[in-house]
């Protein structure tokens, strides 16, 4: 049975504080005499919404994408203007979505948005494809390049062995599931600002800024500048790419930046790679800790098992919807290339993202009273909308058979809703099965529901 919707138990870039300031009502009512609550407290400033969005989505995509986009183009000048029109389009989609955030005040992102508009059922399938397959490629994918990047000055004349970089991609995975979580956020700070700057074709963790509402200038104006920061970054450093090596010599390499490095710096460009690297790091940092959130709010809607929804007791930070991840990225890792997981995540990804700023559009007209803090003109969501429906499209076609998994395995969240969350009456043994695997994995974890874990 589904546990009604827990509103704003947590929010984006925030984190546990054992403080009054900020904390929530229980669950029941009113608080235990005496004692304080430990939630997590919304504290999103210009300057971290701004390091969070920039840190997130500078990674993998300036050194994987310009080969690809070249390759696809056919020539440099169409090549420019087409990462131009990406970050004009993500822009879009970060402004639709910032509506969203400070209409529907509800920590979740999609999965949040397209359950208010849509219901449980695609709400459910939403985070039922980000559990399965978006997220953990994504994961993936963005690794891969760091595996690849922090071994090319080992291998500078010879390829680097496939196996070998699968290695040590699942070493970084597992080293950086050991760190502290609660560190998440001065950490990224550090490395959106020790990458170079650079632009996003994707917008998804956007809505990593946008549940907080106390002032809600910084929410447009933090989406502003972070894009025209990476807009403008990608594109100079796609002019950097084409007036150092031609455009033959970029289409032959496998490591752009390294090549780029090994022409402009000499001997200075064993450096590069470790930046690379840095900045994959950092990708996959803002990712992880954008997905443990809609995990989080998913488990306390009773779309996740309960365990997601729990917190460590000295972190205070949702432990198990961050762990959760790696053996799915693990599996993702050793089970394709770097191009087949981009394409087996890009269907469901674009659908929903598409799906949730379509709801604004929908919200529009449903709900016309509703109030908006933040409102964007209504042809920005229309065409960010169309956009994603012609990349679900292109996917579709451009690689049916990884595009057709992906496909697949989102249609199997419908049958799984009906069986996990609409059927109530589970056997005895099931449930008790299910008891006994929770409080296992407490144990083992050290959590406890939020609503248990109080200052001592």
């Amino acid at each position: 049975m589904v546990r009604k919707p827990v509103v704003a138990t947590i929010s984006s870039g925030g984190y546990l504080q054992g403080s009054v300031n900020g904390k929530l009502p229980a669950l029941g009512g009113k608080e235990p005499p005496g004692q304080e609550k430990v939630v997590l407290k919304k504290k999103i400033t210009l300057l971290r919404g701004i390091s969070i969005i920039i840190g997130t989505i500078i990674g993998a995509g300036i050194f994987i994408s310009p080969k690809g986009v070249l390759q696809n183009t056919g020539s440099v000048g169409m090549s420019l203007m087409i990462w131009t029109v990406c970050g004009v389009l993500s822009l879009f989609g970060a402004l639709s979505y910032a509506e969203l955030g400070t209409s529907i005040k509800k920590s979740g992102g999609h999965y949040t948005y397209i359950l208010e508009v849509f219901g449980p059922l695609p709400a459910f399938v939403r985070v039922w494809v980000e559990l399965l397959i978006i997220r953990p490629a994504a994961t993936a994918v963005i690794s891969l390049a760091f595996g690849r990047y922090i071994l090319e000055p080992f291998f500078i004349q010879c390829e680097i062995p496939e196996l070998a970089i699968k290695l040590i991609t699942a070493v970084g995975i597992s080293e950086y599931h050991r760190y502290k979580y609660e560190k998440g956020n001065k950490k990224q700070k550090c490395y959106s600002f020790s990458c170079p700057l650079m632009v996003v074709i994707r917008v998804v963790f956007s809505y990593l800024i946008i549940s907080s509402t106390s002032r809600i200038r910084t929410i447009p104006l933090a989406i502003c500048i972070s894009m025209a920061i990476v807009t403008i970054g990608y594109v100079l450093t796609n002019v950097a790419y084409f007036t150092t090596i031609s455009a033959e010599e970029l289409l032959l390499s496998n490591a752009v930046a390294v090549t780029f490095s090994e022409r402009l710096l000499g001997n200075f460009s064993l450096a590069v790679p470790i930046f690379v690297a840095l900045s994959c790091f950092g990708s996959m940092n803002g990712g992880v800790f954008a997905v443990s959130r809609l995990f989080y709010v998913a488990s306390r809607e009773g779309h996740l098992p309960e365990i997601l929804s729990m917190i460590h007791v000295r972190k205070h930070t949702p432990l198990p919807a961050v762990i959760v991840l790696h053996p799915l990225t693990m599996i993702m890792l050793f089970s394709g290339d770097l191009y087949s997981l981009l394409n087996f995540l890009s269907f469901a990804r674009w659908l929903f993202i598409g799906l949730a700023v379509a709801g604004l559009i929908y919200l529009r007209y449903k709900r016309p009273d509703m109030h908006r803090p933040f409102k964007v003109p209504l042809f920005i969501p229309a065409l960010f909308s169309f956009t994603c429906l012609f990349m679900v499209a292109l996917s579709l076609y451009s690689d049916p058979f990884s595009t057709g998994i992906g496909f697949i395995i989102t249609l199997t969240g419908v049958p799984a809703y009906y069986l996990f969350i609409i059927w109530d009456k589970k056997p005895k043994w099931f449930r008790r099965m299910s008891d006994r695997i929770t409080r296992t994995l407490q144990i083992i974890l050290e959590v406890v529901p939020e609503e248990d874990c109080h200052k001592l």
